[in-house]
């Protein structure tokens, strides 16, 4: 597949979208309208990649509907050299996101099939995160912590303890919480031991699984 000027139209169009629906952050709407989302799914799907909507990757997972990627960016408050930590690669939708947004990507994938693929593919692509590690989501990355943001794309029971110690003084930790359905929640470090915790409503996400690679 190739990125052409009908694909650069459908991604305009999207952004109008986003816009309508609440989406502010202009770099987050600019790294939208930019990045070729129908190169992340499988050609089956490249028809419908610009409409707001998730779709299946294998293994059990989908990419993100774009609003809910522009919605959790934007919750990040990402400057430009931030140290991120995405847990969930999935097909690299996201990551690519947060690379356009400047910052420095360490990104966790639980799936083999996944992770492989999208080690391969994201660099063609252009984008390229700091690191890319086959693991347990649920142990964030503590040899490289802290950080200053953390975003979850799967839904997870509970906020995992790991995470929030990893997260800088200052720092904002996005994830949806919840078993069947989830509330994003945002979670801003405020010393050692507090944290500010804002909900932002219901969304839907694959389950964030613990111990299963």
């Amino acid at each position: 597949m190739k990125d052409t000027n009908k694909h650069q139209g459908l991604r305009n169009q999207l952004v109008k979208v986003l816009e309508e629906k609440g989406i502010t952050d202009k770099n987050v709407l600019v790294a939208i309208g930019k990045i070729p989302r129908h190169l992340f799914l499988a050609e089956i799907f490249e028809n419908f990649a610009y409409q707001d909507m998730a779709f299946p990757i294998g293994s059990e997972q989908t990419i993100s509907q774009p609003y809910t990627v522009a919605f959790q960016s934007q919750l990040l408050e990402i400057k430009k050299g931030d140290k991120i930590l995405e847990i969930g690669t999935g097909s690299g939708y996201q990551t690519a996101v947060l690379c356009l947004l400047g910052a420095v990507v360490y990104t966790v994938e639980r799936q083999n099939k996944l992770f492989k693929n999208t080690l391969r593919e994201l660099p063609k692509l252009g984008y390229h995160p700091k690191k890319m590690v086959f693991g347990d989501g649920y142990k964030g990355l503590p040899e490289a912590a802290p950080f200053d943001s953390i975003i979850v794309t799967a839904g997870a029971p509970v906020i995992p303890q790991a995470l929030m110690a990893q997260l800088k003084i200052g720092g904002r930790l996005v994830i949806p919480v919840g078993e069947k359905d989830q509330i994003m929640t945002l979670l801003i470090r405020k010393n050692e031991t507090q944290f500010e915790k804002h909900e932002f409503g219901d969304f839907k996400f694959v389950p964030l699984l613990e111990n299963k690679n």
